[in-house]
């Protein structure tokens, strides 16, 4: 069977052929995970196509055991660009493939292919869903946003407009949800939303895989962590949450006042020389406004951009992980700290509730922030008397049971394909 993925990132044996750089340090690492994983079945040929600014035109690349075509940036892929439809079909006709898999539904690009091509043998997998627009700066007024803007924002745009952007995008996301007929999800909250789109699409349940660094027994322990210390995957849009665990603070250093924060990714609140002064952006001035006001100069700390085994060491050595965000799906950050033992609290939003079960005391609604620094401070007085998340987050995330689900549904949608022809 060949299979077509349409991915929103270039894998790295595409990226170290395009700049020499092997190591991804971005979202979407799990991708690698599955794609490992299937590539090794004797049944599958598969092929990964992505759109990426380091090409002016269609190239394609031959792995080791995967064919790469990575489609030029041109006008973009945040508005509908018609310039990849013909490209589209030339990758079709390179590829042949039985079965196209849409990552995400986040870009436009995806809607591209399913104007040029068709979507009979598509199926697209729901990552995030940009239709949850309005929860994109939920916690923060339009006086802190407008307060707080910086020169970047007076020239390209405020909070304000990039929740305008999702906005938009989401009226592409829902093209692409009522023009296809099957959709792969994993949480009640994302199979809501989707059947809210296309009652008539065929839902299919199927679980992440992690990415490959965290199946090696790798485990958590109070004895050896980081006393007090919180880390959060990262900070640097205010869907991620960062604002209300800093307003959590307070109450937290009243009773742990050795409480440090570590932020994975880039300084958000970095004005330091000419470059970072003119990429400033107002969530960062919001943060570093915060950070200020509530005394926190020596408390938080970026770590800049991680690997996953980076990632996984932060996971093992705080003494907790917090997944505070505004909206989710189910963020795999929450999966990687569950299948390690770390001890987690997580905001009550969209599809983290299916995540949390049998955990649920460490659940918070997310403008709550008395109730999250009540919960900092139970679980480190608790020790490492934690609820044991290991063997769901090992069975959830199973890389077999994954992929032989997924090879499932890809037949399935094979069959689908066939009737209809």
């Amino acid at each position: 069977m060949k299979v077509l993925w349409i991915t929103n990132i270039l894998f790295p044996e595409v990226l170290a052929k395009l700049t020499g750089q092997k190591e991804l340090k971005s979202t979407g690492g799990w991708l690698m995970g599955a794609a490992n994983i299937l590539e090794q079945k004797d049944e599958i040929e598969l092929s990964v196509a992505a759109v990426s600014t380091l090409v002016k035109k269609l190239k394609v690349f031959q792995g080791e055991r995967i064919t790469y075509y990575v489609l030029p940036y041109g006008n973009g892929n945040q508005k509908y660009n018609k310039d990849y439809e013909h490209l589209w079909i030339e990758v079709k006709k390179l590829a042949e493939p039985d079965v196209v898999h849409l990552h995400g539904t986040e870009y436009a690009h995806g809607l591209a292919y399913i104007n040029a091509c068709g979507s009979d043998n598509m199926v697209v997998s729901i990552q995030g869903m940009k239709s949850a627009y309005r929860y994109y700066y939920y916690g923060l007024t339009k006086w802190d946003i407008f307060s707080h803007l910086t020169f970047r924002d007076v020239i390209k745009g405020s909070i304000i407009k990039e929740c305008k952007i999702f906005k938009k995008q989401s009226e592409y996301e829902k093209e692409i949800i009522r023009n296809v007929k099957h959709i792969i999800g994993r949480t009640s909250w994302d199979r809501a939303n989707t059947w809210a789109i296309n009652p008539n699409l065929q839902y299919h349940f199927c679980n992440e895989t992690l990415r490959s660094e965290f199946y090696d027994g790798s485990r958590w322990s109070y004895d050896t962590c980081q006393k007090h210390t919180i880390f959060l995957s990262q900070a640097g849009y205010p869907i991620k949450g960062l604002h209300q665990v800093l307003r959590a603070m307070p109450l937290v250093l009243q009773h742990y006042p050795d409480t440090k924060i570590r932020i994975a990714g880039e300084d958000i609140t970095n004005t330091v020389g000419y470059h970072n002064i003119l990429r400033f952006k107002g969530y960062g001035r919001i943060i570093k406004s915060m950070i200020k006001k509530y005394h926190l100069e020596n408390r938080i700390l970026f770590t800049g951009s991680l690997n996953a085994d980076e990632m996984k060491q932060e996971y093992l050595k705080c003494n907790l992980f917090i997944c505070p965000s505004t909206i989710e799906n189910s963020p795999n950050s929450l999966g990687e700290a569950q299948i390690l033992g770390t001890p987690v609290i997580a905001s009550y939003v969209g599809g983290v509730p299916d995540m949390m079960k049998g955990d649920e005391e460490h659940l918070y609604r997310f403008e709550e922030v008395s109730m999250l620094a009540e919960k900092i401070c139970k679980v480190f007085a608790n020790e490492d008397r934690q609820v044991d998340m290991v063997d769901v987050a090992k069975l959830r995330h199973n890389q077999n049971i994954n992929s032989e689900q997924l090879l499932k549904i890809y037949n399935i949608v094979l069959r689908f394909s066939k009737i209809l022809y």
